[in-house]
């Protein structure tokens, strides 16, 4: 298979295998690299691709797999709060401050926690991963991650009614 012939079988996934990255990885230059890791990875085994039944499947677990790795091999206190969707109409300038003053407190909260919290309350709260993929990128079961979370959502809950009651009996 030559260039364009690859070009031409990975073009109708190449986006999907992007916003994969990008989903998973935050980062956009992180996506840009994993995306262009699993291409260059694709393009090594184009001689045995003939046998997949699904190159776009095959591209997408790579995908997933690499990203999983990078995260896997970050370091927790790495990670930073990002909460893209985090949009409100047209709120109010006061709303605004307020809002953004809520998400300062709530990321100093969260970088107060233990690291496996913090780590934890960034894939589930944040990244929205599911509790089966969590487990598998922690190595935890499945009880101890929610217990986990439970007890930071505890402590981030007190931080910010203790911080947002202050004055109040």
């Amino acid at each position: 298979m030559n260039q364009n012939e690859f070009v031409q079988l990975i073009s109708p996934f190449k986006d999907k295998v992007f916003r994969l990255a990008k989903r998973l990885l935050i980062s956009t230059e992180e996506a840009e690299d994993a995306t262009q890791e699993v291409w260059v990875k694709l393009w090594n085994k184009n001689k045995s691709l003939d046998g997949f039944n699904s190159i776009e499947a095959l591209a997408m677990t790579m995908t997933k797999n690499y990203c999983l790795d990078q995260l896997k091999s970050k370091r927790a206190g790495n990670i930073k709060l990002v909460h893209n969707n985090f949009m409100d109409g047209q709120p109010s300038l006061d709303k605004k401050v307020e809002d953004i003053d809520s998400l300062n407190w709530v990321e100093k909260i969260i970088n107060q926690l233990p690291e496996q919290q913090r780590l934890l309350i960034q894939m589930r709260d944040i990244e929205q991963y599911e509790f089966a993929a969590i487990a598998e990128i922690v190595n935890m079961n499945e009880t101890a991650i929610r217990v986990a979370l439970s007890r930071a959502r505890k402590t981030i809950r007190e931080s910010m009614t203790k911080t947002h009651s202050y004055g109040i009996k």
